[in-house]
């Protein structure tokens, strides 16, 4: 199967890069929910995406918003955006970067005071502290998420594997001790290299995932996703030394964030029985 992304595609991915760069500074990202920028998605069409055309949506599929939530994660995005990406077209004002949207995934909300319409049953939601300072949680008790959600949580992740995997790389050539950049060394060549790997083996699970649409795959790309994202900040936190733990940094930011959404449904544990079932059940049909 060829994964290969179209001219369609690569512009598609560029074009939200370019927004999220110019927009995104490092202190419009700390800052947390920006409402304009969120109305810059809507008409970008990132909440509408899937819609179809003649309901005033841009009439892509999924592996096209899997690509757009990818970016996102590369960014460290903030706000209930897959929330809001499922109600485009089923609450008024999600599709245009109007209405913040909010739901509860895998037993956790994310945004909850900030959200203007909240999806799904929220009764007793407790405000949690969260490791992520700039994602805000509530826990809410039994409940559950989609596998929609899930894939566009693992491109989130695998995005952000992607952008530690650079810095790293970038990192190491800047950075000098003993009169070399520390990238010659071949310890820190092999922290980049098994970054890259990591990465690579997630994204082929997340972009066939994304075309096939199986919720086992879905659940499997999750869990390559996850490890890639918080393996590959660790090693870019090892790369940078301590400055990677400074406000300042992203480095950081990255590894809560991706330790947040690897409690999104499935969380981890789950996602093993999941896949442990799924196997048995096969095992089974073959025998």
């Amino acid at each position: 199967m060829d994964f290969q992304l179209s001219d369609d595609q690569r512009a598609l991915k560029s074009s939200l890069r370019a927004l999220l760069s110019r927009r995104l500074d490092r202190e419009t990202l700390r800052a947390g929910l920006d409402r304009g920028l969120w109305r810059e998605l809507g008409a970008a069409g990132f909440f509408a995406l899937r819609l179809p055309e003649e309901d005033g949506g841009v009439g892509l599929g999924l592996p096209e918003a899997v690509l757009l939530f990818e970016e996102a994660g590369r960014a460290l995005l903030p706000g209930p955006l897959i929330a809001t990406h499922l109600a485009a077209g089923a609450v008024e004002g999600a599709a245009e970067g109007e209405t913040v949207v909010a739901a509860p995934d895998g037993g956790l909300v994310e945004w909850l005071a900030e959200a203007d319409v909240v999806r799904g049953d929220v009764t007793g939601a407790e405000p949690i502290r969260s490791i992520d300072p700039l994602t805000p949680l509530h826990r809410v008790p039994g409940a559950d998420g989609s596998a929609e959600s899930a894939l566009l949580t693992a491109a989130e992740q695998l995005g952000s594997a992607g952008r530690t995997t650079e810095m790293a790389v970038q990192h190491a050539r800047e950075r000098e001790q003993f009169g070399q950049p520390i990238g010659a060394f071949q310890a820190v060549k092999h922290l980049c290299a098994q970054m890259l790997v990591r990465t690579e083996v997630a994204r082929a699970a997340v972009y066939a995932a994304a075309v096939t649409g199986d919720p086992v795959e879905i659940v499997g790309a999750k869990l390559l996703a996850d490890e890639a994202a918080v393996e590959c900040a660790r090693d870019c936190l090892q790369v940078y030394g301590g400055m990677g733990f400074t406000w300042e940094a992203d480095v950081h930011l990255h590894l809560k964030r991706a330790w947040v959404r690897c409690e999104r449904w499935p969380p981890t544990a789950l996602a093993l029985e999941l896949q442990a079932r799924a196997l048995e059940e096969s095992a089974a049909g073959i025998a």
